[in-house]
């Protein structure tokens, strides 16, 4: 039998393997794609054309979406930076330590939303004395053991902290507290903002502000060493 009078017949895997190797085949046959139908989970089938383009409809949302969320945490870091300023102002504007202290607390809990604020010096203020928000532990207490990490990173913690950690900041008041911020400064005492919001802090949130909230507390505080 003449092999040329017999069609060869191809399987849909071997057209599939042909067209894979032919990315431009539609571009010589236009009409093919509007003719070729494209199988869909959620729907009835639909041309190729109308296909792709409900695919670029779906990236298109998709990046819009991406775009509102990129926009929401530009403004929110417009805001924190706003704040961080202004904080930095308010501690340098203090005349002693003691009113640094009393600024970096009120700042925290009023232009921060803080649930509870707690500071812990590692040496006594003048002017200070009974505020419930603040504690005086020396820096080699071991009740700061747990802390011994922290302070040595220097970096901020974010999250639900170590029960050992959450019980000497808030005391009586730690089960009212989900979630914390923590700025360890070495040298001077740690300063922690806690939520009755188990996702107003969490791990891995940014942690820029915060540094810097920490580091204009300090600066504040050593200008009136000596």
């Amino acid at each position: 039998m003449d092999r040329m009078s017999t069609p060869e017949k191809l399987g849909a895997h071997e057209v599939a393997a042909w067209l894979r190797r032919q990315p431009k085949f539609l571009q010589q046959f236009p009409d093919l794609a509007l003719s070729l139908v494209v199988p869909r989970e959620d729907g009835p089938a639909a041309s190729l054309a109308s296909y792709q383009l409900e695919v670029l409809r779906d990236k298109n949302r998709e990046l819009s979406r991406r775009l509102h969320d990129l926009f929401a945490i530009s403004q929110e870091n417009e805001r924190l930076a706003v704040r961080t300023h202004q904080l930095t102002l308010s501690l340098m504007r203090q005349s002693n330590r003691a009113g640094v202290v009393r600024a970096m607390a009120a700042s925290l809990a009023e232009d921060f939303n803080g649930d509870l604020v707690r500071i812990v010096l590692f040496s006594p203020v003048a002017g200070l004395g009974g505020e419930d928000w603040l504690q005086v532990i020396a820096r080699d207490d071991r009740l700061l053991a747990p802390f011994g990490d922290a302070l040595k990173e220097g970096e901020p913690l974010c999250g639900r902290l170590h029960p050992d950690k959450q019980a000497l900041l808030y005391g009586a008041r730690v089960e009212e507290v989900q979630s914390s911020a923590l700025l360890a400064i070495e040298g001077t005492g740690l300063v922690a903002v806690g939520s009755q919001d188990p996702n107003r802090f969490y791990p891995g949130m940014g942690t820029l502000f915060l540094r810097m909230m920490g580091e204009a507390f300090d600066v504040a505080l050593r200008r009136f060493d000596g």
